[in-house]
């Protein structure tokens, strides 16, 4: 059976929202191309037909994670208001659907230079949004203090999800959200 040009970039979408999630989820390394291809109900042989290779899908995927989660900080008016949101249960508790960063950051640091890239620009971003809500005498003032509230926001999340013990995972958590509220 033939398929669409917009019946094939409905697929091809499809393809980076599962392997974004599916990333976030397990990492690179443990999720194959049939794992993806399955999850979206195609064969293990189409997916050449949208990629090259499963490292231009992990460009794409980290891209589509990171613009998604652009959309989400972009909504948040206030530094307090992105760390409550950022530094919660329900987040710590979601990778598949959360910080690209959170979940994948050492991954990232090991891949190709496309991945690397796309990460780079996103963080040059929000380091100038945070910077616009942090105080400082000058604007290399606030950009070392958005560096140091993004790392501080990544470090926290990063934290509660690897720790076994929930109650210090939620103190990490609120320990987060009161150093910005």
């Amino acid at each position: 059976m033939r398929v669409t040009r917009a019946q094939a970039a409905e697929n091809h979408e499809r393809i980076i929202a599962a392997a974004a999630q599916l990333f976030r989820e397990k990492g690179f390394d443990a999720v194959g191309v049939d794992a993806i291809m399955d999850a979206v109900g195609l064969t293990h042989g189409g997916f050449y037909r949208h990629f090259r290779s499963k490292d231009e899908l992990a460009a794409a995927a980290v891209a589509r994670g990171l613009a998604v989660s652009a959309e989400k900080q972009a909504s948040h008016e206030s530094l307090a208001d992105l760390a409550a949101a950022y530094l919660s249960p329900a987040h710590r508790d979601d990778p598949g659907a959360g910080c690209m960063i959170a979940a994948l950051g050492c991954d990232i640091a090991r891949r190709g230079p496309a991945v690397r890239r796309g990460l780079t620009d996103y963080v040059r971003r929000q380091v100038d949004r945070v910077a616009e809500w942090v105080g400082g005498s000058s604007p290399a003032v606030r950009r070392e203090q958005a560096l140091a509230t993004l790392s501080t926001l990544v470090g926290a999340m990063v934290l509660a999800r690897a720790v076994d013990d929930r109650a210090l995972s939620d103190e990490i958590l609120a320990a987060g959200r009161t150093a910005y509220s």
